[in-house]
């Protein structure tokens, strides 16, 4: 037992140590003027893509159900914790708290639709539960896109029509557009914010995965049937690891919305397609590896970027990779290739080999 705990803190310490040193070798290469600002640009979302990868993974590798709502999530988080920005701007002047708060207010929004959404739809398994999913993030993102929401100094005023039917006061603000979203949110999110929440969201999920809770999840995850004769609640563990995983992808949305001038609700930032690249990810890294997951987010993001420079054929390149990537992690005969290499590193020399 004392030596499972050593592999798995020796593990843990492994992926932490890979993202820091990440973290600052980026930060050298951007003190010595070495990173352009089209790389720049891109290390939030790269944050937030590796936030939405660990998370689903929760869902994906250590509950092993199949979600593909996980944009939704993010959408819930993004708008909720965008919307708190503006309505406080007055009560709260300091941007930085709002932002810090915003931060728990997305989790805590998402987390709840991550409940209300999980009761019904855990007690389907396998595609359906992948197809409910889905279409849970389609009719969020398709009903903040003809959302209309205002305030003045009688509250909060919602239609569905257009921004003439709030009926605002004199002096009222327009917070959510309908289709045009959200513009006008500060643009608090940087690379360091994106780092520390992508440390605590492993140290949330590394630390579920190996306590009592994520061995119960796990026990589920392996044999439901086993797992509730001895006990086990599945409907309690399976909400507690679908609402955690919903949580920080709420939290990736508000990363992600303060890391933009305008927030809208558009096919390409919260649609299926996203969901998709993020369970790729998931796929990609192994699916129940956490340090995988951060790996391939952040080789399947920085990818298309590296290769910009041969436009015609970057997408074909990226597929190949893909296609390599998946051979190389899923072949049967490339993981026993794997793990023989792996093993014949690992062996201790003999006295005649010495």
């Amino acid at each position: 037992m004392k030596s499972y705990k050593n592999k798995i803190l020796i593990q843990n310490t492994i992926t932490y140590a890979l993202v820091i040193a990440a973290f600052l070798l980026i930060q050298i290469l951007m003190a010595g003027g070495h990173i352009n600002s089209l790389l720049k640009g891109i290390l939030v979302p790269l944050c937030t893509y590796v936030i939405l990868a660990v998370s689903l993974n929760l869902t994906v590798g250590i509950l092993g159900e199949l979600s593909l709502g996980h944009a939704g999530f993010m959408c819930v988080g993004a708008f909720s914790g965008a919307f708190f920005t503006h309505v406080m701007a007055a009560s709260i002047p300091n941007p930085q708290l709002r932002f810090i708060i915003a931060l728990f207010v997305g989790a805590v929004v998402a987390a709840a639709f991550g409940i209300l959404i999980g009761i019904p739809v855990l007690r389907l398994k396998g595609d359906y539960l992948a197809i409910v999913t889905l279409a849970f993030g389609e009719i969020i993102k398709n009903v903040i896109n003809v959302l209309y929401v205002g305030t003045d100094a009688s509250g909060i005023h919602i239609s569905t029509k257009d921004v003439a039917s709030l009926n605002l006061a004199e002096g009222g603000k327009v917070i959510i557009k309908g289709a045009q979203g959200i513009t006008g949110t500060p643009k608090m999110a940087t690379f360091t914010i994106g780092f520390i929440l992508v440390l605590i969201t492993l140290f949330i999920v590394l630390n579920m995965i190996n306590s009592r809770t994520g061995r119960a999840i796990m026990a589920i995850r392996d044999n439901r049937i086993a797992a509730e004769s001895i006990g086990i609640n599945i409907t309690k563990y399976k909400l507690l690891a679908f609402s955690v995983s919903a949580a920080l992808a709420g939290v990736a949305g508000v990363l992600y919305a303060h890391n933009l001038a305008t927030l809208a609700a558009t096919p390409k930032s919260f649609g299926y397609n996203m969901s998709i690249m993020i369970l790729v990810f998931v796929v990609l890294g192994g699916i129940g590896n956490i340090r995988g997951s951060v790996i391939a987010a952040v080789i399947l993001t920085l990818l298309p970027e590296m290769l910009r420079g041969l436009n015609n054929y970057r997408m074909l390149i990226y597929a190949i990779v893909l296609i390599v990537m998946m051979l190389l992690t899923a072949s049967p005969k490339a993981i026993q290739i794997r793990e023989r290499w792996i093993s014949s590193i690992r062996k201790p020399k003999t006295k005649e080999e010495a």
